[in-house]
């Protein structure tokens, strides 16, 4: 058996029906290519996701009001006063696992300077705020102990606000901006982050002392949050436990007992770990079940490749019989007809990979997607196109070479 005559008899035959053998090879095209194009775009995703809770701060915990229910009605956890500020400094001062606390609170609103305005966000943070959540001041410097405790009328602006409100490019530091009626006095500007992988503008907000945005603003004594970073990514599960342990023994929470059911927290606590474990968790899922609907396209190819192998049968079946009548034994027969249809799935492998690769590429500069394309799905999405050839070329192949040859010379 000469496979290299095999494989010019191969050769030969789909060269002789070049736009058959195209739209044959069309459904491997277009499956390689759709799998290599949503695995990239939800690994892409997925990283992208993992660097913007990473620049948020890994080892960051947020604590936010519970839910609770009044009169039979669940309220709106943003509406309760669970957090106070005997929270925040028990944290501070008992939790070893804790290396930076914060309280926050917030308001949306107007920032007016001159003629210029912009609706913008302020938060009232502590200077831990920074480090927790890896910001740095790009000018100025950070508002001060003694601001925090005067409740003093002290900013840090986003860029963003900055270029709202300051369009000529001036010097924003030591000026007056007014959020609605109130007056701010600028001490410094953040460092630009740009936006994170949802869409958020993360330069858009303005830092101000929590006592100032407490007192002045919202004229409340409770918390909206509290934020807080743990030692180290790897004890954040422990960081969390203190917390809950501090808070559960501050809201004065019954634990549940062999004669009592304790009370439900009254808060929330989540770390950037757990987070980032739910949005891989989501994208992983949203990639396979993509890369299956791509997948499908691969089974349809390759049932093309069967549906043109019967009809290569059918149409050379006198071909076959004079090939076997000269000689030819049936393994050769079904050599070459594997042959064809092994190069019919590899060549539709190779320019699908090639499209998926550009596709890909084309989306991450002309929609801006986050794209990671990586080696195993370029070689696993190979590997199945070749496997799919062999898989539905066999059983065509096969049924030719069990064909009797002086049936199939006298076929008409």
């Amino acid at each position: 058996m000469n496979y290299t005559n095999l494989f010019k008899i191969a050769l030969r035959a789909i060269a002789a029906n070049k736009m058959r053998s195209f739209l044959t090879a069309l459904g491997i095209i277009i499956g390689i290519a759709s799998v290599i194009t949503m695995l990239a775009v939800g690994q892409g995703t997925k990283r992208s996701i993992q660097s913007s809770i990473s620049e948020m701060g890994s080892n960051m915990i947020m604590i936010m009001p519970g839910a609770d229910m009044r009169g039979g009605v669940r309220q709106d956890a943003s509406s309760m006063e669970t957090l106070k500020m005997e929270d925040y400094e028990a944290i501070q001062k008992e939790c070893n696992y804790i290396k930076g606390t914060s309280p926050t609170v917030t308001s949306g609103g107007q920032w007016i300077y001159g003629n210029n305005n912009t609706p913008s966000s302020i938060y009232g943070v502590s200077q831990d705020y920074l480090d927790i959540r890896q910001l740095s001041v790009a000018e100025g410097e950070m508002f001060s102990d003694g601001d925090i405790k005067t409740s003093a009328k002290v900013c840090i602006l986003g860029q963003t606000v900055v270029d709202n409100l300051f369009p000529d490019g001036s010097d924003p530091i030591g000026k007056v901006v007014r959020f609605n009626s109130i007056p701010f006095r600028v001490v410094g500007v953040l460092k630009k982050k740009g936006y994170n992988s949802m869409g958020m503008d993360q330069d858009d907000l303005v830092l101000a002392p929590y006592t100032t945005v407490m007192k002045r603003i919202l004229a409340q004594t409770y918390l909206g949050g509290i934020v807080c970073s743990a030692v180290t990514e790897g004890v954040s599960e422990k960081a969390i436990e203190e917390i809950t342990t501090v808070l559960r023994r501050n809201h004065k929470l019954k634990d549940t007992t062999d004669e009592i059911v304790g009370d439900d927290d009254d808060f929330t606590v989540r770390s950037q770990e757990e987070i980032s474990s739910m949005m891989n968790t989501t994208t992983n899922m949203l990639t396979i079940l993509l890369s299956c609907v791509a997948g499908i396209s691969l089974i349809v190819g390759g049932i093309g490749i069967m549906n043109i192998m019967y009809v290569s049968v059918t149409e050379r079946t006198r071909e076959i019989g004079l090939r076997m009548s000269v000689g030819a034994r049936g393994i050769d027969i079904l050599s070459q007809f594997l042959i064809e249809a092994i190069l019919l799935s590899v060549t539709g492998g190779i320019i699908g990979v090639l499209f998926g690769v550009g596709l890909s590429l084309a989306i991450k500069n002309l929609a801006n997607w986050p794209i990671y394309i990586q080696m195993w799905s370029i070689v696993l999405s190979f590997a199945v196109c070749t496997l799919t050839g062999i898989f539905f070329g066999w059983y065509p192949a096969k049924k030719a070479a069990h064909l009797d040859p002086i049936e199939a010379i006298r076929y008409e």
